[in-house]
């Protein structure tokens, strides 16, 4: 059983940067792989990115590509999200999800565990 609680969410104008950090609970973290999701309003859940169990290997939606960067520290048993160049269509509630599998998959259904969300909002 993994739980996972997001933050670092928040407003930001066009073109600034965010890091989001997700915590996770449970002595396993170090073998699942962990995504991030978004869901703007009125749109489904979306992919952004995925590292695998190691931290070693990670996939980017071709929206992201280039500005979003995903991380992993096990030691500290949180994932990161770094945001920069934000642009108005960013703007969702972010979600940090857990696969047990330990894949960089990048479908919903594939994820075992998820957070409540985190808000972010980009505009002038």
């Amino acid at each position: 059983q993994v739980q996972l609680v997001e933050s670092g969410g928040g407003s930001v104008q066009p073109g600034g940067s965010l890091t989001l950090s997700c915590a996770a609970s449970g002595r396993r973290f170090n073998s699942y792989a962990m995504g991030w999701f978004r869901q703007p309003p009125g749109k489904e859940r979306e992919f952004v990115a995925a590292v695998n169990w190691s931290g070693g290997r990670t996939v980017y939606a071709d929206s992201v590509k280039g500005r979003f960067t995903i991380s992993r520290d096990n030691a500290k048993n949180t994932g990161y999200l770094q945001m920069n160049s934000l642009k108005p269509e960013d703007t969702a509630v972010y979600y940090c999800a857990a696969d047990n599998f330990g894949v960089e998959v990048t479908t919903v259904s594939e994820y075992d565990y998820w957070g409540q969300g985190t808000q972010v909002t980009v505009s002038s």
